[in-house]
């Protein structure tokens, strides 16, 4: 469907022919380090497997352990789902570019690609809502959580988070994709995002900026916020309580959570809603390697190793597997 819908955004010449001024990219990447490309492949490979493990066995855990059947592990099954489904939009075309030194991609395949990667970076803004509102309910009024965020409730919440961003990214992508691409085919990023190819296109693209800076504002700078309210409401319940001991256990759920908020949004807000003038080459690299890699690889390492629940539900799965 997507991919019928770009393919009817073809540039067309003044006499009506189905005639692009660039029918291909090249993704420049990592190509600046010609002697690091084995290594850069070793490593990315070595990320790839580790989050498609760690998320993959936060899934699993989730699902057959019937202490996490809460809405707290549903929703981080959901956003450890995510985590494999963006970074798979990503790192297997860095895999391939690296082991071929092949870094063309066809123009609708890099739509295809900036579509489904902002798509999901836009339900995994709207889905850490979802777990800061979880984390609200459960600690300023634990007595009605069980009725607040049942069963169909956490369902709705995961599918509304899923779908947010679906009719506007692909919106935005007919938006960019409508351009002429004269200057260059040369993407200087590894993936394709917004700020690199709004630089290869012809003519006057302010008000295409402008759009951007909405969305992101929409998708990123609103769902932080909400985040801060719920963690104000928080932090303002949490020092009415009247141990230490409480305190420790309320910041301990919250902190994980915490942690991967920062991380997340932390980078994407300096990504998107930083001013041109300030956009380099080689930062907005460093800046989207942290929301599209390094954070999908932390994801298992913070949920787990700072969760007593989790870690023990992998003692009992690894049990059961030895016995």
């Amino acid at each position: 469907m997507l991919s019928f819908l770009f393919s009817q955004m073809l540039p067309r010449d003044q006499a009506g022919d189905n005639l692009s001024s660039v029918v291909e990219f090249v993704l420049l990447g990592f190509s600046d380090l010609p002697n690091f490309q084995g290594l850069l492949f070793g490593i990315f490979f070595l990320i790839y497997l580790f989050i498609l493990t760690g998320n993959g066995l936060l899934i699993i855990i989730t699902r057959v352990d019937s202490v996490l059947q809460t809405p707290m592990y549903f929703f981080l099954a959901n956003f450890s789902s995510l985590e494999i489904g963006y970074v798979s939009v990503t790192l297997p075309r860095i895999l391939v570019s690296l082991s071929t030194q092949d870094r063309n991609i066809s123009w609708l395949g890099c739509a295809t690609q900036m579509c489904f990667s902002h798509m999901l970076g836009a339900a995994e803004c709207f889905l850490l809502v979802v777990m800061a509102y979880d984390r609200y309910v459960a600690i300023c009024n634990p007595l009605h959580y069980p009725l607040v965020l049942n069963h169909k409730k956490c369902i709705q919440l995961a599918v509304g988070a899923w779908l947010s961003g679906v009719p506007v990214q692909i919106g935005q992508t007919c938006q960019i994709f409508s351009l002429h691409f004269c200057n260059s085919n040369q993407i200087n990023h590894f993936f394709c995002d917004i700020p690199p190819i709004l630089k290869l296109a012809c003519g006057d693209t302010f008000m295409h900026e402008i759009a951007v800076y909405i969305v992101a504002m929409l998708f990123v700078a609103v769902p932080f916020m909400l985040i801060l309210t719920s963690y104000s409401k928080i932090i303002s319940t949490i020092l009415t309580l009247p141990t230490g001991r409480g305190w420790a256990k309320a910041f301990s759920t919250c902190s994980s959570h915490l942690l991967v908020v920062l991380l997340f949004f932390g980078s994407a807000t300096i990504t998107y809603l930083r001013p041109k003038s300030n956009q380099t080459a080689g930062i907005d690299k460093l800046l989207s390697l942290f929301y599209t890699i390094v954070t999908p690889m932390f994801n298992p390492m913070i949920y787990s190793l700072k969760n007593k629940d989790v870690i023990a539900a992998l003692k009992r799965l690894l049990l059961k597997k030895i016995v």
